[in-house]
């Protein structure tokens, strides 16, 4: 299990990620068509394909961060709202890329 997600996932930048307690499971308000949905997924991210692209991902991800579900989201605290919204109380951490 790694903690800190790649710089890129699925070819989108990550600003933001948290990690899911265990027995942390979704909420239920959003539904996936993911197989095992609540026990695939063990990390979050918030990420961005391309600065000129203004909307930010929320991706749901396995343990090896592979990304397994996403939302597309206006604004990043939209994209934080949204997890929040799909597991409960999520804490965030921001990406520092390597070299900034």
């Amino acid at each position: 299990m790694r903690a800190t997600p790649p710089a890129l996932l699925d070819g989108a930048r990550v600003t933001l990620f948290a990690s899911l307690a265990p027995g942390q499971l979704p909420t239920g308000a959003t539904r996936h068509s993911v197989s095992n949905f609540a026990e695939v997924v063990a990390h979050l991210a918030i990420a961005r394909y391309d600065k000129a692209d203004a909307e930010f991902y929320l991706f749901c991800c396995a343990d090896d961060w592979q990304v397994v579900a996403d939302t597309c989201h206006p604004t990043e605290a939209e994209a934080v709202a949204q997890a929040v919204f799909e597991f409960g109380d999520v804490t965030f951490t921001r990406l520092v890329a390597e070299g900034c």
